[in-house]
């Protein structure tokens, strides 16, 4: 298995949840796209942080992103979104999953806990159903990648 600080690969982090948990470890679990790092990400991995043990940090394939956010993205490849994660204090493991949603992810690793931001409703969270509980913390209003993107096309043109 690969030594800490690194992405893992579906099969490692699944054979990896199965100790943790076989040790009592609780195991925190989110998701996203994480283009463009800013303060609502780091806030949300904080906080997701300290309801467990270990946070793992699904990230979407580039493909997968592409069929989310259109064609321009994403701005930053999958390998260097899992590298800046994982430099995080806050971030224990990352995974990319090619999927649209992280549903057969969460299906297999049955986290305890999984969070969302507050742009979430608790009934539209793929996943829910294979977890303990559900926590929604609350959107940093302004900070997204979308107002980054559209920050840096106002001060430096089209």
């Amino acid at each position: 298995m690969k030594s800490i600080k690194q992405a893992l690969t579906r099969k490692e982090i699944s054979s990896l949840c199965k100790k943790l948990k076989k040790d009592g470890k609780k195991i925190v679990f989110t998701n996203g796209c994480f283009d463009l790092l800013h303060l609502g990400h780091i806030n949300l991995f904080e906080k997701a942080k300290s309801l467990g043990d270990i946070l793992i940090v699904a990230i979407n394939s580039d493909k997968s992103l592409k069929k989310l956010k259109g064609s321009k993205r994403p701005l930053v490849n999958e390998k260097d979104r899992a590298k800046i994660l994982l430099a995080l204090k806050s971030v224990d493991f990352v995974v990319v999953f090619g999927e649209q949603t992280p549903y057969n992810l969460l299906k297999l690793l049955r986290p305890d806990i999984l969070v969302k931001g507050g742009d979430y409703k608790t009934e539209g969270i793929i996943g829910r159903e294979f977890v303990q509980t559900v926590y929604r913390f609350p959107f940093v209003k302004g900070r997204s990648t979308t107002t980054l993107i559209n920050l840096i096309i106002k001060r430096y043109g089209k």
